[in-house]
């Protein structure tokens, strides 16, 4: 599994438009929902709703990780958001986000899905990935800082 599989370009969004935590799912299901028709739209808010009842997924400065498991999505499904003017997500620190990572795996493969949150939280504690999403331009700018943070991996 690669991170730039689950986030190829077109599911880049550099300027969010939402300000508070339910629109933003919104916002960025409809890119997974209009790029992947299969994918419940219904289903997937429902999952992460419910996942934030547990505890709120903005879990870093300004970092939030959306995630669900779903029946209707085929192996791991992503978005990848940044705000500029920030995000009431109701995070840890109380703080807005700017930076969102949304999953959605199969319900019937917990292993994929742990390893693609595995593989971005190991891009996220380093402050220099996410420095760099602030100085993203385009879409490409961030797919290709994820290429480079899975080489980094690998190594």
């Amino acid at each position: 599994m690669n991170l730039q599989q689950v986030f190829p370009p077109e599911s880049i969004l550099l300027n969010l438009e939402s300000s508070e935590k339910e629109e933003l799912f919104e916002e960025m299901l409809q890119n997974i929902c209009s790029r992947l028709p299969s994918v419940n739209r219904d289903e997937a808010r429902a999952a992460l709703l419910a996942r934030e009842t547990k505890m709120s997924t903005g879990i870093l400065p300004g970092v939030a990780v959306p995630h669900g498991s779903i029946d209707t999505v085929k192996g791991i499904a992503g978005a990848i958001g940044i705000s500029r003017k920030g995000i009431d997500y109701d995070a840890i620190d109380k703080k807005p986000v700017h930076y969102i990572f949304m999953l959605l795996g199969n319900t019937s493969d917990d292993a994929g899905h742990l390893e693609a949150l595995r593989k971005i939280a190991i891009l996220l504690i380093n402050p220099s990935f996410v420095s760099k999403l602030s100085e993203a331009t385009s879409a490409g700018d961030v797919w290709d800082m994820l290429g480079d943070g899975e080489n980094y991996m690998e190594n």
